[in-house]
């Protein structure tokens, strides 16, 4: 996402099967809504969930699908199984699908009954992470082939593995008007509705072609926040959109904004929770004071291991809304059947740059490039994968080569043009990838690299009016550049925030809807 964006404790991966889940996602271990009442004086778990029956659950989109799961060593599909992070062992479960918030329609549509409504999504509210398939033109999730897997890592969002592009199931919009709820107005984030605008960039207001409903911009250049107007235009805010649970990735901020205007004006909001495919680890310094930004909103590490719906009950159980301590009447529907230990694979891009699940797993080491002398191959097919810049010609061990061009969701991309040397991550496998963690040594080795070579100038670029470069926002601090300039190694600068995450630990238990 604006490609420029937490705790737990870390596991140890003792063994990781890199099974690929092409079919996903969307899950949670408990079943019910979790109801926060506004301006509650409850001083007990908001984050417990109210159990339901299983059974009565209606799929929105139209039945539901077992996750599927690719064995990469045996090229076999393993259906209905869920891969541990901690044992790294399958857990095979009889009743293992995951399900999206938004496919259990049971639990939010009597909560929409005779209400105006406003949706917050983007291209990613697809209902139950469905995709269809053209030969039965039946709704599956998606799945994928084992010997691309292989051989190519990942295979890209929005392929099927033959290369041809996959149709997807129904939109949540879409959905709420064929139930018959009344939809007013949907509300737009970065990189808009349809997700494929650059970062940062503005975007207009609209009316959504198929449905007549009006597209209200976040991104339109103003506040971020909605207008009186806008706001008078609905009762109920529903959410449905996938994070990458990282700090810097703009989603949750919008989601904030939203939910601080109606906790202001007395509207509710209904959460339809989805898996974060980062949420089986915390990692990062926390966010400083002096560093909040647009890439940078709440005092939570780099990346946080939580759902939007897990984030959205800590803003308002901290007290982090302008209107204090519980003051958004916020009903959060769970997933079934997630735990944050439990791999999960998208099937679109949450953002233009983010173009497979390696590019999302690799995301909170690689975005430290940002605007500094690197690119991170904005303007390629594999941007966050792969890095360089022309200052590195002749470099040791930096001898991948790649030309950033001028894209959708790229234009006038670093180095457009020019003949990048750096390295291809897509090269190392997934499984040490996701022990990795935040990986410091690519963007401290890449510093020292350009220093031997004398090319490394303002490595970090321009500091800003209070001295800071973009990697300090980026980190919530100055001290991760401080240290890399002062020649300290990635794990000294880890250690650095270990105890900060621990503290962030105890403080969201409280919030979370799903086993760790």
């Amino acid at each position: 996402m604006i490609g420029f964006f937490f705790f737990q404790k870390r596991f140890q991966i003792r063994k990781v099967m890199t099974a690929v889940l092409a079919a996903v996602l969307s899950a949670a271990l408990l079943a019910g809504c979790v109801r926060i009442p506004a301006k509650s004086d409850n001083k007990e778990n908001t984050g417990g969930a109210v159990q339901s029956e299983k059974d009565g659950s209606e799929n929105l989109s139209g039945g539901q699908a077992a996750v599927t799961a690719v064995n990469v060593e045996s090229g076999e599909e393993a259906a209905e199984t869920a891969l541990n992070i901690e044992s790294g062992e399958e857990k095979a479960e009889e009743e293992a699908e995951v399900v999206c918030g938004d496919e259990r329609a049971d639990q939010y549509l009597p909560l929409l009954e005779g209400k105006r409504v406003a949706v917050f999504s983007n291209q990613t509210g697809i209902v139950g992470n469905k995709v269809l398939n053209t030969e039965s033109n039946s709704e599956k999730k998606g799945s994928a082939d084992a010997a691309a897997v292989r051989e190519e890592g990942l295979i890209p969002f929005g392929q099927n593995a033959d290369g041809t592009p996959v149709e997807y199931g129904e939109h949540i919009l879409d959905a709420l008007v064929r139930q018959g709820v009344d939809v007013t107005v949907a509300f737009s984030p970065e990189h808009g509705f349809r997700g494929t605008e650059d970062a940062g960039a503005q975007v207009d207001s609209y009316t959504d072609e198929k449905t007549g409903v009006p597209v209200v911009s976040l991104y339109g250049g103003g506040s971020m926040y909605p207008s009186d107007a806008d706001l008078d235009r609905f009762d109920t805010l529903v959410i449905d959109i996938q994070d990458v649970g990282l700090r810097f990735y703009t989603y949750y901020i919008s989601m904030y904004y939203l939910m601080d205007a109606c906790a202001e004006a007395g509207k509710e909001v209904v959460l339809l929770d989805r898996p974060n495919p980062n949420g089986f680890y915390v990692d990062g310094p926390i966010l400083q004071d002096g560093f909040y930004s647009g890439v940078g909103l709440l005092p939570i590490p780099v990346v946080h291991g939580m759902t939007l719906g897990e984030l959205a009950q800590m803003i308002n159980g901290e007290g982090w809304l302008s209107a204090g301590k519980d003051a958004c009447s916020l009903t959060v529907v769970p997933c079934e059947n997630y735990r944050h230990d439990t791999l999960t694979a998208l099937v679109t891009r949450p953002s233009p740059n983010l173009k497979d699940m390696r590019a999302i797993y690799l995301y909170p080491s690689t975005c430290l490039f940002e605007n500094t002398a690197c690119s991170v191959g904005r303007g390629t097919e594999h941007p966050f994968e792969i890095f360089g810049s022309p200052r590195l010609e002749g470099a040791e061990g930096y001898d991948f080569t790649f030309t950033p061009e001028d894209m959708e969701g790229a234009h006038s991309p670093a180095f457009e043009g020019q003949t990048c040397y750096g390295k291809d991550l897509r090269e190392i496998p997934l499984e040490q990838i996701l022990e990795e963690h935040i990986h410091l040594n690519y963007i401290i080795d890449t510093y020292h690299a350009m220093q031997t070579q004398g090319t490394g100038g303002s490595f970090f670029g321009s500091q800003d009016g209070a001295g800071h470069c973009w990697i300090d926002y980026l980190c919530g601090t100055d001290q991760v550049r401080l240290m890399i300039e002062e020649g300290r190694s990635a794990e000294e600068i880890s250690a650095s925030w270990q105890e900060d995450v621990e503290n962030f630990k105890a403080q969201r238990k409280p919030y979370l809807l799903y086993e760790e």
